[in-house]
């Protein structure tokens, strides 16, 4: 259960929310009939290892909503309190978000990040606001906004959310504490925007590394969230933290050295970009070269393919990240394998 009300999310945010929020994929055990319990604390151990104050619980990995509470009572119980557990908001209708979300809440999820269904089609940018607000008043989580090219908004506004709904959001809404700006990708504005028209009110940030650690050199930046920024190791946490200090030229010279890796892992992103999905099983192999679980995924899936594997660990390996020797073939059993 949350430890604020509707009321005070914002302050809770503003007071709370600091550092790296990354990703957590559930791990099944090698049938794909359940939840792997090990792996799943493994990840959990693994994130508060590296540095991580937070983890997004990815939803769209073909649980049933069961298995998604199980799996945010096993994460919440592992994490003990150590990081912020963030819900993610991405099942099939309003109604299942709704009845997702304050299960969630009851085992012990923090912040919500919001997404809208695939067959979710607003005709106009006021069913956006209506949606956002039936949803908002079932829970008294803290909400993460997510402007991004991902819901099919650009035809209502260039931004994915008109900034005007946004405007209507936050005053109409008090548990809305953070901004996800990515709406306009690949350009810099709908961030830039929204930190303007509204950072004095909630947390607005970019989750995307390679943009965030440059603006960061420019304007304060106290939360990242959230991302597969474990594909890194512990190198963002720390990256985050040069970045509080004012350490600019150190900032800048670990980023760079992180272009093999981002470019070559954007560009096999990028190459699903049509899908409308994120390749999860992608962000789970660069995980477990890390030392996450890893192991199998249930259909339906996107795959990666062992060209992109061998890319993705030399391109690391460039970067200056030590990753695991194990082969390859491991990944698909992972480190907490279970029949």
């Amino acid at each position: 259960m949350a430890n604020y009300t509707r009321l005070e999310a914002r302050q809770w945010a503003k007071e709370n929310l600091h550092g790296l929020a990354n990703v957590v994929i559930p791990s099944f055990t090698q049938d794909l009939s359940r939840l792997n319990e090990k792996g799943i604390r493994h990840d959990i151990r693994r994130n508060i290892e590296l540095g991580f104050t937070g983890t997004l619980l990815v939803a769209e990995t073909a649980t049933t909503l069961e298995e998604y509470i199980e799996f945010t009572k096993i994460s919440v119980d592992e994490a003990k309190g150590n990081i912020k557990i963030i819900h993610h908001a991405s099942f099939n209708t309003l109604k299942e978000n709704i009845q997702a979300v304050k299960l969630a809440e009851e085992a012990g999820a923090e912040l919500v990040l919001l997404s809208y269904p695939a067959n979710f089609y607003p005709k106009d940018s006021q069913e956006i606001y209506e949606y956002t607000k039936n949803f908002a008043e079932a829970t008294n989580l803290g909400i993460i906004l997510f402007p991004v090219p991902l819901w099919n908004f650009e035809r209502l506004h260039p931004a994915a959310i008109d900034p005007k709904i946004i405007r209507q959001l936050l005053n109409d809404v008090p548990n809305i504490v953070a901004i996800k700006a990515e709406g306009g990708m690949p350009l810099v504005a709908g961030f830039t925007q929204c930190y303007q028209l509204f950072k004095d009110e909630v947390i607005v940030m970019t989750p995307l590394e390679k943009d965030a650690f440059a603006i960061g050199n420019l304007v304060p930046i106290q939360w990242m969230a959230t991302s597969n920024y474990e594909m890194y190791g512990d190198v963002l946490p720390k990256l985050f933290n040069l970045m509080q200090e004012g350490k600019f030229e150190e900032v800048y010279e670990q980023y760079w050295k992180l272009q093999p890796a981002r470019s070559t892992i954007g560009k096999f992103m990028a190459s699903s970009d049509g899908a409308g999905l994120v390749n999860r099983m992608l962000w789970k192999y660069a995980a477990w070269l890390n030392g996450f679980n890893g192991g199998p995924l249930r259909q339906p899936t996107m795959k990666v393919n062992q060209a992109q594997m061998s890319a993705i660990r030399q391109a690391l390996i460039k970067s200056g990240i030590e990753v695991t020797n194990d082969d390859d073939s491991q990944f698909f059993i992972g480190r907490n394998p279970e029949l």
